[in-house]
C-alpha cells in the first residue's frame, strides 16, 4: 500500500473519531425525558409543568415522561432530581425557597450545589385564605383570633421547611401567632383540606387559590403590590403587616450534565417562555410567570440561600 494512502485511512479514522462525539449529541433527546414533579398530582408544580408539556412537544423532539415524587415539602423529589444520571433524561421542577430551607434545617439529600439551573419559569406571591363561608372578613380577624386563642385556629401549610412554612415563621417572629400547624405533602392536598373544612385558614400560593377563587376568600396577599389576577386583594403591608412572600418555580437538571445538552435545554425553555400561545395559557391558568434564564436563576438561588440563612438564624430554625 502507498504511504499516501496509509496517511489517508489514518486521517479518515481521526476524523470518524472526532465525529463521534458530535454525532451522539446531535440525536439528544433520543428517548423521552423524565419529568420529575416535587408535588401531589394537580397541584401548582404539576398545572405548571403540564401547560409547559404542551410546548415542549412544540419545540423538543421527544415527550416528557411525568414522575411524581411528593413529600417532605418538595425535599424527596428534589433529592430524586440531584441523584440522577447527568445525561439530560431527567430533569425536574423546583421550588423556591423550598429547595434552599430544606438542606439548611433537614436532612436533605441534597444542596443548591446539586443542580445545573435551566430557568425560572413563575414568581407566585402568598396569600391568606379562607373559606368563602369564613367568619373572617380581615386578615387582622385572623391575627387577632389566634392571639386570643393560642392553639385554636389550624393553618395549613404545605411543608414543613417550604416557602409555605418561611412566611409563617416570618409572621411568629413579628407578632403573637399561637395556631396549631397542619402540613399537607402539596397544594392540592392543602385545598381540598381548607374547602373541608380540615383547616381554618390557609397560607397558599396565589395560583393554588385562583382554582379554588370562587370557594374561597382570599383576605391578604403577601406581595409588594397588588396582583392583577386579584386587584382587589389587599397585600398584607395594606393591612398593617410587614410581611412579603413569594414562592419561585423553576426547572433544573443534575448537576455535571454537559455544557450542550444544557445549552439546549435552555434553548428550547427559552423559546416556551418567549411564545405567546404559552404566556396566553399561563394566564389562563392563574399561573403568575415570570422567566429568568439559567444562569441568573442560578445566581438568585445562591443569593437567596445568604438571606435565608439569616432568616432562619433569627428564628432559631437553623439546624
Amino acid at each position: 500500500m502507498k504511504p499516501g494512502s496509509l496517511l489517508k485511512i489514518a486521517l479518515a479514522a481521526a476524523m470518524l473519531t472526532l465525529a463521534v462525539p458530535a454525532l451522539s449529541f446531535a440525536a439528544y433527546p433520543e428517548k423521552p425525558v423524565n419529568m420529575i414533579i416535587a408535588f401531589t398530582a394537580g397541584g401548582s408544580s404539576d398545572v405548571q409543568a403540564r401547560i409547559m408539556q404542551k410546548y415542549w412537544d412544540k419545540y423538543g423532539s421527544q415527550q416528557w415522561t411525568f414522575v411524581y415524587k411528593p413529600g417532605a415539602g418538595g425535599a424527596i423529589g428534589f433529592g430524586e432530581i440531584s441523584m440522577a444520571r447527568p445525561d439530560g433524561y431527567t430533569i425536574g421542577g423546583i421550588n423556591v425557597p423550598h429547595m434552599i430551607i430544606q438542606p439548611l434545617v433537614q436532612n436533605a439529600q441534597f444542596s443548591i450545589d446539586d443542580f445545573s439551573y435551566i430557568c425560572q419559569v413563575v414568581n407566585d406571591p402568598q396569600t391568606v385564605a379562607v373559606r368563602k363561608d369564613s367568619p373572617f372578613q380581615k386578615v387582622a380577624d385572623v391575627f387577632a383570633y389566634a392571639k386570643a386563642n393560642p392553639g385554636k385556629l389550624k393553618l395549613g401549610l404545605v411543608g414543613p421547611n417550604t416557602g409555605h412554612h418561611l412566611m409563617f415563621l416570618d409572621v411568629k417572629s413579628k407578632m403573637d401567632f399561637p395556631v396549631t400547624e397542619v402540613f399537607y405533602k402539596g397544594a392540592a392536598d392543602q385545598n381540598v383540606a381548607l374547602l373541608g373544612g380540615e383547616i381554618d385558614v390557609m397560607f397558599g400560593n396565589l395560583n393554588d387559590v385562583m382554582r379554588s377563587v370562587e370557594e374561597m376568600r382570599m383576605l391578604a396577599m403577601a406581595s409588594e403590590k397588588r396582583n392583577d389576577f386579584l386587584p382587589n386583594v389587599p397585600t398584607l403591608r395594606e393591612e398593617g403587616f410587614n410581611i412579603v412572600s413569594d414562592i419561585r418555580r423553576g426547572f433544573v437538571a443534575p448537576k455535571g450534565l454537559s455544557k450542550e445538552i444544557l445549552g439546549y435545554l435552555r434553548g428550547v425553555f427559552g423559546k416556551i417562555a418567549a411564545d405567546p400561545d404559552y404566556i396566553a395559557d399561563m394566564k389562563r391558568a392563574g399561573q403568575p410567570t415570570e422567566y429568568m434564564d439559567g444562569e441568573a436563576f442560578a445566581a438568585y438561588v445562591k443569593a437567596q440561600n445568604e438571606i435565608i440563612k439569616a432568616a432562619l438564624s433569627r428564628v432559631g430554625s437553623k439546624k
